[in-house]
């Protein structure tokens, strides 16, 4: 089915159009929250977000951008939006009482994380490597997630972020520079 006809026929309230967007860009939707997030809950709950949102706000999707861009932009949104909460509760977070502080969810602590897709023998390197990415300001984070570990091109990532092509290039080569400062240490140590 072509885009045109898909987003008409989501538009019109097809249940198997949207059972065909769901199983095409499910697993997508996931490893963009996954990958942004670095947890499994809190991606699985933004997917479901997202799927939610396309269904509730498709009949105002005016076709200036591809579908999936669309998509990825509500799934980047969402992504914000979450890190924005968890940091407004960082912030009151000193408010709260030692008794509480020792019930906290261990989902929390992200120096641990984990990509699935890396191989045992590389997944030390990848929790510091997935550690520092976490450290990045926000934009550099979602923009260098979306191209090194997503494989979306720059003039996507663009119009997902709704910025120019030289932003996302700047934004990617200032995460790199970042990246390698914060790792440079780790690997003088450990890598000889």
């Amino acid at each position: 089915m072509d885009e045109l006809k898909e987003i008409e026929a989501l538009q019109n309230g097809s249940q198997k159009a949207f059972s065909l967007l769901t199983s095409n860009y499910s697993a997508k939707v996931y490893n963009l929250s996954f990958s942004i997030l670095q947890n499994q809950e809190d991606a699985e709950d933004v997917t479901q977000e997202v799927f939610t949102t396309v269904f509730l706000s498709i009949s105002q999707f005016k076709g200036d951008s591809k579908l999936s861009t669309w998509m990825y932009r509500i799934t980047v949104n969402k992504c914000q939006e979450l890190i924005r909460k968890r940091s407004r509760k960082k912030r009151f977070g000193i408010f709260t009482t030692y008794d509480k502080m020792e019930t906290a969810p261990a989902s929390n602590i992200k120096a641990n994380f984990i990509h699935p897709g890396i191989e045992l023998e590389n997944q030390e390197r990848s929790a510091i490597l997935f550690g520092a990415i976490n450290c990045l300001p926000e934009n550099q984070k979602i923009a260098f997630t979306m191209h090194k570990i997503e494989g979306i091109p720059y003039e996507e990532i663009a119009s997902i972020m709704e910025t120019s092509l030289s932003s996302v290039e700047s934004l990617i080569f200032r995460a790199r520079q970042n990246l390698k400062q914060a790792l440079a240490s780790y690997y003088e140590e450990n890598e000889r």
